[in-house]
């Protein structure tokens, strides 16, 4: 397409403040709390030998990847290890609460339960004494993640330079790791944890949207989102009369949370929206998250990958897979593209908190996806896809 057929200037990577903890700090506290959790009679000799906080830290919970040495069984042995850390109150967190214990523990059971491939989980830090907020380790896995900073779809990508091959086989593996944690037996009772107290009275996917909804409520504040209030007006409009059946929900179901290696999972990561819900949930969410990023390329102008995790195709290998007919998908898919515009109410605030860009005089024009919001609340977005 040429300069003048583009709908859009071409695309400029943001630059975004993220936290603001003293790194150095939590490099010489974390070799500190190492060496009371690993070897023996306190000669483990911790070295911390490599430290990174990742640029695109901050919004979410924070990743430190580091490697270390120390003594063990009269061996110096060395590890290649991950810290999750909650957010501090002064990065302008996405979630307002960020339960690290809930993601360790869903993480454990997973690697348990299902042959779904999870980093292994080490150590878990309930209380802030040590680095001022919660925080997990897990071991270290090498793979590639599809990017989301410039999105894989703009065609400079691992993944948008793929084979039609391997494209699928990416589509395959990953929609056959869902199944699986789909297929828990007893969800309710293996992923309790994942229940909040006094919720048993509503159903899973009642839960799950009143839980949405006060997110959202908590993410503008005083100042509405007159697009989302309409989104979950017409998802109570368009209730399911026959809910779905609940299933261990993994939340944040998308590729770019995804390790790869040969275009195979190697690692599922960010289980931070885990939770009990339909498998439509995660079915939506996969298949949305990457409509989102194909219709960010079109807009600027480029082809995007539209045949990729095409929603047909999704729907029917996930029957192939389990036997079970996904229902009220318009619906699901719906409410995935509300709960996304959540995320974008929240961190465009972010940003004109941190005067990294100034907040839209019309709110709804933070949210990137907001056409395709209002194409789907007139019924017309999936029909023009084709």
């Amino acid at each position: 397409m040429s300069d003048a057929e583009s709908t859009e200037a071409a695309p400029t990577q943001v630059t975004v403040t993220t936290s603001a903890r003293d790194h150095d700090a939590i490099r010489a506290a974390l070799a500190t709390w190492l060496s009371s959790h690993v070897g023996c009679d306190g000669d483990a000799d911790v070295e911390i030998t490599a430290f990174e906080a990742p640029a695109a830290n901050g919004m979410s919970s924070e990743t430190i990847l580091f490697d270390a040495d120390w003594n063990e069984d009269g061996e110096r042995s060395s590890h290649r290890l991950v810290m999750r850390l909650a957010p501090d109150e002064a990065s302008f967190p996405v979630f307002p609460t960020y339960d690290l214990t809930k993601q360790f523990e869903t993480m454990r059971l997973v690697a348990e339960h299902t042959s779904v491939p999870v980093p292994e989980v080490l150590w878990n830090e309930p209380d802030g004494d040590v680095m001022g907020a919660p925080f997990f380790v897990m071991r270290r896995v090498d793979g590639d993640v599809p990017p989301d900073i410039m999105p894989y779809t703009f065609g400079d990508s691992w993944v948008s330079h793929a084979t039609d091959e391997q494209l699928q086989r990416l589509t395959d593996t990953t929609l056959a790791a869902i199944a699986e944690l789909h297929g828990v037996p007893d969800p309710a009772t293996v992923f309790a944890l994942l229940t909040k107290p006094g919720k048993s009275h509503e159903s899973p996917l009642r839960r799950h949207v009143n839980e949405s909804r006060a997110w959202l409520d908590w993410a503008v504040g005083d100042e509405r989102s007159p697009l989302l209030d309409r989104c979950f007006d017409w998802l109570e409009e368009h209730w399911p009369e026959d809910e779905p059946a609940a299933t261990l929900s993994w939340g944040d179901a998308r590729i770019g949370n995804v390790m790869y290696a040969d275009f195979r999972p190697v690692a599922v990561l960010d289980w931070e929206m885990a939770g009990l819900g339909p498998a439509e949930l995660d079915v939506a969410w996969f298949i949305f998250l990457h409509r989102f990023f194909d219709d960010l390329a079109v807009q600027f102008g480029m082809e995007g990958m539209p045949r990729f995790i095409h929603r047909p195709a999704v729907e029917a290998a996930y029957t192939e897979l389990t036997g079970y007919v996904l229902r009220h998908m318009d619906w699901f898919l719906m409410y995935a593209a509300t709960r996304h515009g959540i995320v974008f109410t929240r961190t465009s605030r972010r940003s004109a908190h941190f005067g990294d860009a100034p907040m839209p005089d019309d709110p709804d024009d933070a949210i990137m996806h907001r056409p395709a919001l209002e194409a789907m609340l007139d019924g017309t977005y999936w029909s023009s896809l084709g």
